[in-house]
């Protein structure tokens, strides 16, 4: 019998890998059915344990020893650590810098955009600058969307298309900032660098939101020109300057931050980089901000230290008597994470352990015959990522699972790890809230009280990007290759891989 690590795909039966992830994907139907939207909050993570000892099982049947199968979910969780760190300093940036006044600030600026003469496309463009802000598409939904569908009711405009821009906006911001849980997510589960992966995926994602902003201008030539500025944005203005003392600087970490994706630094000291600006912008511009988070009343140094102290393990708090506002920034700290945390532990040790044992090979061989071309592959991957959406109900896993599924698949066609973790993104991240019964669906609709199936026509940057990211694999446009230095290190790797194991 040839060594574990070394057992070709081929001898492990196809009935054998397809009954651990079957029974997995039925077991996550079934908690998506009894838990909604909260399936992603525990009971997701139980589904993916039992599935890994069901995969354990038919391991031990094919004559895999335990100690293989467990240095498979091992190895699985290990190649997700430095995106789980950059998780943990993501939490501690969001959390300093809504205390700093930075991510006020571009809200706070961001409601100029909204525009009467171009409602539809203004909300498009707002919830794509919040969200990018704060890295969450269901906060933007369930705040600024919901007082933008207010605006929309109250106007006599259509809520359908309401809906599709702000949604569009949202995740857009969503998949593309780097404090994004999925994003930071879809990168670790094939590889990539976090920063690379975001630069990739603006070939697709930048135009999609230009040609939406196109549509939704065109839907909004309409007659709505003689409203005026709506007064929830003007409440909602004036509750976050009563809150904080806002200015222009308040936006230099963002610029930084941005400066040092641009220059290429690595994604955990960057983000440090970012936080440690928030703790001094929020000691410096915030000091009544930081008393408050704490109920402290003297501006003493030991209280100064704990606030921001607080805001990094825990995230930030706000009173401000206005409920969105409150909903909008009560968020961040490294305690954010740690539900996402568990999820990636649950879906990288299910997917190392099949990986390890031929299950995944088995399954993408049969995925990828006759993908003959580098685009079919993708294009493929695409759609594989789509029906994870469809099938198990839940983004995080349409994003982790196809990516451990097509990792190896893609290395050895040469083709770098961003066009795998764009792929995922684009079939995995913007089609779930296209899917009624998918959380994040479920959870658009109940939020912005327009069904799915009515906002799924005019969530245009969605629909756009998934046909544009199929349209660039057909035609091979921005398909990038592995150079031969890294092919090398490649090489050098699978060997020690190996010998680990």
């Amino acid at each position: 019998m040839t060594p574990d690590n070394q057992r070709s795909p081929d001898v492990l039966p196809l009935f054998d890998a397809l009954i651990p992830v079957t029974a997995t994907i039925a077991l996550l139907i079934l908690a998506v059915a009894l838990f909604g939207a909260d399936a992603a909050w525990g009971p997701a993570q139980v589904v993916l344990l039992i599935g890994t000892m069901i995969a354990a099982c038919f391991g031990l049947k094919n004559g895999h020893s335990w100690k293989s199968i467990e240095s498979g979910f091992a190895d699985g969780i290990y190649v997700a650590i430095p995106a789980m760190l950059i998780l943990l300093t993501i939490g501690a940036l969001i959390g300093v810098w809504i205390l700093a006044g930075t991510v006020p600030a571009m809200i706070y600026y961001g409601l100029e955009l909204v525009s009467p003469s171009y409602f539809y496309a203004s909300c498009c463009l707002l919830c794509a600058l919040v969200a990018l802000s704060i890295g969450s598409s269901w906060s933007v939904a369930g705040t600024i969307g919901l007082g933008l569908v207010g605006i929309a009711e109250g106007f006599g405009l259509s809520l359908p298309i309401t809906a599709g821009a702000i949604i569009s906006g949202a995740y857009f911001g969503d998949k593309m900032s780097p404090l994004s849980d999925t994003t930071n997510i879809a990168p670790a589960a094939v590889g990539a660098d976090l920063f690379e992966h975001i630069r990739h995926m603006s070939w697709t994602t930048l135009p999609s939101l230009g040609l939406a902003l196109v549509g939704f201008v065109v839907l909004g030539l309409d007659g709505s020109a003689a409203m005026s500025t709506p007064e929830q944005i003007v409440v909602m203005r004036e509750g976050l300057a009563a809150q904080f003392d806002l200015g222009p600087q308040l936006l230099i970490p963002v610029l930084v931050l941005l400066g040092l994706s641009i220059a290429r630094m690595p994604a955990l000291p960057a983000v440090f980089i970012g936080a440690t600006l928030g703790v001094i912008f929020a000691l410096v511009f915030q000091p009544h901000a930081v008393l408050t988070l704490i109920g402290a009343d003297a501006a003493t140094t030991t209280d100064l230290v704990k606030g921001v102290w607080t805001a990094l393990f825990d995230g930030y708090v706000s009173h401000s008597g206005n409920d969105n506002i409150d909903v909008l920034l009560t968020k961040g700290g490294m305690s954010s994470m740690l539900t996402t945390l568990w999820l990636v532990i649950s879906a990288m040790a299910f997917g190392g352990v099949i990986e390890r044992l031929g299950m995944l090979q088995r399954l993408v061989a049969a995925l990828v015959a006759g993908a003959n071309s580098a685009g079919s592959l993708i294009i493929r991957c695409v759609l594989t990522c789509f029906a994870s959406n469809l099938v198990t109900g839940d983004q995080y896993l349409s994003v982790t699972l196809p990516g451990r599924m097509y990792r190896a698949e893609f290395q050895r066609r040469g083709l770098k790890p961003v066009n795998l973790s764009r792929a995922t993104e684009d079939g995995g991240t913007i089609t779930s809230p296209l899917i009624p019964w998918n959380s994040c669906g479920a959870y658009m609709a109940a939020t912005l009280g327009v069904a799915t199936l009515s906002y799924l026509p005019f969530a245009f940057f969605n629909l756009i990007n998934v046909a544009l990211a199929i349209g660039y694999a057909m035609f091979g446009i921005r398909i990038t290759r592995i150079e031969e230095n890294e092919k090398a290190l490649v090489q050098e790797i699978r060997p020690a891989e190996g010998e680990a194991s």
